[in-house]
């Protein structure tokens, strides 16, 4: 095929690296396409996508073939600069600071915080996002979605606190399964120790956070970063008090929301609200 043979670039991107060193690294050890299949346990097709930069590797596989190849991280640390790589340019201060964080706090005012999504909800936003991409472009950044919740189930990895306005349970995002699946997620995540999940009821009325999407990171030096985004820009505060002052506002806003027990049940009964409807019997 044409694209066997495509001459990659290192240096024109990360993914091209990604491609490069991943066939170096098979000719060296002399395994085939097929049999690196087997080894990593993936489809000979989506390893040829990724070693000529056609595919986006998925964030397993660089894991797998650093033990493949006894590589020692090399494949994941290209991982995480193709992540900061496809992020635009205002997005990848921003990035860099979350890939170093120790606590992420979150305030979600109308959707689920893309690090709680499932790919089917993650899908639809994007795909209403940007109606013009092809299904390729939109796969690939669900992808690049999902592999940010990597870091979530790291033994070394950040604890996550994420505060959610009623109308996120209740907005139905994608159609009923689809918000069934991804409030039956967002349950699953809250069983884990390393993250939280409260819910804001609609009963609390205005609050300071009320028209903006909050992110705070605590990076291991204690330092304390915001980032405010809304759908066409973004925000990275650094200063010091510009940044404590979000915070005060987060820690008031956590202090009126539901415990995270009674989260949890406001949570179960939204997922009432997306249940299948019923086949009449005859």
């Amino acid at each position: 095929m044409a694209s066997e043979t495509q001459k990659l670039d290192p240096a024109r991107s990360a993914r091209d690296l990604y491609g490069t060193e991943l066939r170096r690294q098979r000719q060296v050890a002399g395994v085939s396409l097929d049999r690196l299949s087997d080894i990593v346990n993936y489809s000979k097709t989506q390893l040829h996508g990724v070693e000529t930069a056609e595919r986006l590797p998925l964030p397993p596989l660089s894991a797998k073939l650093d033990a493949a190849f006894g590589t020692g991280g090399l494949f994941e640390g290209l991982w995480n600069i193709i992540q900061r790589e496809r992020y635009p340019d205002r997005y990848r201060r921003f990035m860099e600071l979350a890939d170093q964080a120790t606590d992420i706090h979150e305030y979600a005012g109308h959707l689920v915080p893309g690090l709680l999504q499932t790919p089917a909800y993650a899908r639809a936003l994007l795909r209403v996002g940007d109606p013009e991409a092809s299904e390729e472009e939109i796969e690939r950044k669900v992808e690049l979605r999902m592999g940010r919740q990597g870091r979530l189930g790291e033994g070394d990895g950040p604890r996550l606190w994420a505060l959610l306005e009623e109308g996120v349970l209740r907005r139905p995002v994608g159609g009923p399964a689809t918000m069934r699946e991804q409030l039956r997620a967002l349950l699953s995540f809250a069983e884990s120790p390393r993250i939280e999940v409260q819910v804001i009821p609609y009963a609390h009325g205005e609050h300071a956070l009320l028209d903006s999407t909050l992110t705070l990171l605590t990076l291991p030096n204690t330092t304390s970063i915001a980032y405010l985004e809304s759908n066409y820009s973004g925000q990275l505060i650094e200063d010091p008090t510009e940044a404590m002052k979000r915070r005060r506002a987060y820690d008031l806003l956590r202090a009126n929301a539901l415990s995270p027990r009674e989260s949890a049940a406001m949570i179960e009964a939204a997922m009432e609200g997306f249940n299948p409807c019923e086949q009449q019997s005859d």
